[in-house]
């Protein structure tokens, strides 16, 4: 049998939006705790109504600049929510959630 060289290209590009939220007052998270996502400013700086289901990629959250543990939280169309954790986010904190949705292109 002769030797075949199989030669296959995947390409994988990515789309990335951040939502930005600025607390205005302080918070304090249960388990369960939400934001609305019409809280939150798009990269163009105008009013968020949704946040993009994601179905080939994830989610990052960030608090204060710091990328939070991913099962921490979960993002639907309409709402950030925290899971399982507990504490208090000072006002003037920054809130960050970016959604990455990844395509392969073979």
């Amino acid at each position: 049998m002769a030797l075949s060289i199989i030669n296959i290209n995947v390409n994988v590009s990515g789309t990335s939006t951040r939502f930005f939220n600025i607390l205005a007052t302080p918070l304090v998270i249960t388990d369960g705790t939400t934001i609305a996502a019409t809280s939150f400013l798009n990269d163009s700086g105008s009013a968020a109504t949704t946040f993009p289901i994601v179905t080939n990629g994830y989610y990052n959250l960030y608090i204060n600049g710091v990328l939070q543990e991913g099962d921490s939280y979960t993002v639907s169309a309409t709402e950030l929510t925290f899971n399982t954790v507990t504490g208090a986010i000072s006002a003037g904190t920054p809130i960050i959630i970016e959604a990455v949705e990844l395509v392969t292109i073979i």
